[in-house]
């Protein structure tokens, strides 16, 4: 007989509801990934016209990444206050913002007003995870939330494609309907057309999307968490909760290996082709590495949500902990082929692994031991520590990359061996955690 926890029923048009509100909360998260990665394809145009360094650009990333990680910490709290939609909205808009300005920077080309600009873009884009993660928990069931995971991690690659895509035809000129040509633009344009496109998706989104199936009319999917309709939550009941939790701290360690990872792999590797493979980025090769990474974390993403309801009876761990260890494989082996299309078919394999664990510990794992009311600052607690662990990748990865490329994928290859050993220490739970009713 089928399992009742796989096969879930929703009142008639129920999914139709949640699945659009989960298109505009996705597309939106996709915008801000476009307004992220635009600065891994401008890497290199900005080194060239300002003379930085690998580890001068390192400290934009760091900062960046560091703002974004304290703001998880911060806002997550703030967002399980908010509500997600408000929360992601008003990262939207700093986003923007942000990213306009970041822009206009280039005409004075300082090193330290990139750095400011971009770590404010950090922490202002660190509304949207918690945002996104906690309006989904309302919607979702604790054994659909794994698969979700995967969605979401779909919709963040659907991002990527997209700059990756966008950002080296900016670069380079480009054909518009067969009428325009579009002449080759400064690199100032990979900031301000993704701020156009989030402008866009978040009127949509204001529009469309509710933080809960009962402000439509449907019944609570999670009526044991307690929801009741209302998805704030007392600061300090929430943080007593969820900080009180240790396995909250040892996927949050985990997480930080998975962020050195993916940080390294996204920061780096349009240079890192560029420089040591001389791939052009309007190249066939570049395009389609540009697709598969994305493509291939998309894959990894469903698959291991999917696995981890379906097989593990949603248990996290056990799915992570492979992974872990099979990215620390083929990080060595990486190491070790120097062709470009060695180095294609590694960085692909070690995104799919790396995405892999980023959807099913950042998002999943957060709102099983969240819930609806807490998920924001669960969400905001353990992606915290994937973007100080992907700080790494920016300032001292900058620094070894100085010296010599050689460095790129031996900076990586611990993380995967720490991650797995702490995700086995968590394999017997059946769930990481059950949340208190606030």
């Amino acid at each position: 007989m089928p399992d009742d926890s796989v096969f879930v029923k929703h009142p008639p048009g129920f999914r139709a509801r949640r699945g659009l509100n989960w298109t505009f909360v996705g597309l939106l998260y996709t915008s801000f990934y476009m307004c992220r990665y635009n600065l891994s394809i401008a890497n290199s145009a900005i080194s060239g016209e300002f003379g930085f360094t690998k580890k001068q650009m390192g400290e934009i990333i760091t900062t960046a990444l560091i703002a974004y990680a304290c703001g998880q910490i911060v806002n997550g709290l703030l967002t399980d206050r908010l509500g997600g939609k408000r929360a992601m909205l008003i990262g939207a808009a700093g986003t923007v913002v942000m990213n306009i300005l970041f822009g206009v920077a280039s005409f004075w080309g300082l090193l330290s007003l990139f750095v400011v600009i971009r770590g404010i873009d950090g922490y202002m884009q660190a509304f949207g995870a918690p945002g996104m993660v906690k309006i989904n928990a309302a919607w979702f069931r604790h054994n659909e939330r794994g698969r979700f995971a995967g969605i979401f991690g779909f919709m963040i690659n659907l991002g990527r494609f997209g700059i990756f895509k966008i950002g080296p035809a900016l670069l380079a000129g480009f054909g518009f309907l067969g009428l325009i040509q579009i002449p080759p633009l400064h690199w100032r344009w990979l900031f301000w057309i993704p701020a156009g496109i989030a402008v866009l998706i978040g009127t949509c989104m204001a529009l469309i999307v509710k933080d809960t199936p009962e402000e439509v009319k449907f019944p609570p999917v999670n009526p044991e968490e307690g929801v009741g309709g209302q998805v704030q939550a007392n600061v300090l009941d929430v943080f007593k909760t969820i900080v009180t939790n240790p396995v909250i701290w040892i996927i949050a360690l985990a997480y930080a290996c998975t962020g050195s990872v993916r940080q390294g792999i996204d920061q780096w590797f349009p240079r890192f082709m560029l420089e040591v493979h001389h791939v052009d980025y309007q190249s066939a090769q570049f395009q389609f590495l540009g697709f598969l990474i994305p493509f291939v974390a998309s894959v990894g993403s469903l698959a291991s949500g999917y696995i981890s309801d379906t097989v593990f009876g949603g248990r996290r761990a056990p799915v992570a902990a492979g992974l872990y260890f099979l990215e620390t494989i083929i990080i060595l082996a990486a190491a070790q082929f120097h062709s470009v299309n060695a180095a294609i078919v590694f960085l692909v394999l070690i995104s799919l692994t790396a995405n892999a664990t980023h959807s099913i510990l950042g998002t999943a794992a957060a709102m099983d031991i969240g819930g609806a009311k807490m998920a924001g600052f669960a969400s905001g607690v353990i992606d915290s520590f994937q973007y100080f662990g992907g700080s790494l990748a920016g300032i001292f990865l900058g620094a070894f990359l100085d010296r010599s490329w050689g460095w790129y994928f031996y900076f990586m290859a611990p993380f995967g061996l720490i991650g797995g050993t702490l995700m086995l220490s968590i394999l017997g739970r059946v769930t990481l955690a059950k949340p208190k009713k606030l």
